[in-house]
């Protein structure tokens, strides 16, 4: 099986690993399982922002969120300590996820280790992929999850989550984050958050 192929195998079954998702969202007048809508977004939004990237980045833009309903966050306590914990738990259940799958469609190990550190985020400024995919995953927040998480919390907790997400994020990703465009108060709060 050629790259390419590989490549769209392991798409195609994260995607149907997705799409066992029971939670559902609405974009365009379509129903999506959630997480199938946002594997979409990221490979949308990472084709776009490094179209070369190496296909181990490819792979972990897809499967990012790889049956993430399984671990729920209220499972851990709901303080900040259970939420870094949820996370902890997260990133390895992906990992394992995803690298089951690569096995199944053929990638060698050296691949399904890269996808495994990507996936986890391990060394964030430090090593171009892991950032550039934390770069990825900022934009999608920003141009689809941003404005509904707005609507729902406090302008001072939106400030501080954006600050942290500026924080996160490349020159390259600040820039592309700033050319998005945003309601007259998302703007604002963009705005004192990056205190552009």
């Amino acid at each position: 099986m050629g790259s390419s192929h590989r490549l769209e195998e392991a798409f195609r079954r994260f995607d149907e690993a997705n799409a066992q998702d029971p939670n559902r969202e609405e974009h365009q007048g379509k129903s999506y399982p959630k997480e199938v809508l946002y594997a979409e977004r990221m490979t949308e939004t990472l084709g776009t922002f490094a179209p070369e990237a190496p296909e181990a980045l490819q792979l972990t833009a897809r499967c990012q969120h790889i049956r993430r309903w399984e671990i729920p966050r209220d499972r851990y306590d709901m303080d900040r300590a259970g939420y870094l914990r949820w996370r902890q738990e997260l990133k390895k259940f992906h990992a394992e996820k995803a690298a089951g799958i690569l096995r199944e469609v053929g990638y060698a190990e050296d691949i399904i280790d890269r996808v495994r550190f990507l996936v986890q985020k391990k060394q964030l400024k430090k090593d171009a992929d892991t950032q550039t995919l934390e770069d990825v995953i900022c934009l999608v927040f920003l141009r689809y999850y941003y404005e509904p998480f707005l609507e729902k919390h406090s302008e001072t907790k939106v400030v501080s989550i954006l600050e942290k997400t500026w924080r996160k994020m490349s020159p390259k990703g600040q820039k592309a984050a700033l050319a998005l465009s945003f309601s007259e108060k998302g703007q604002r709060l963009v705005s004192k958050a990056v205190s552009v």
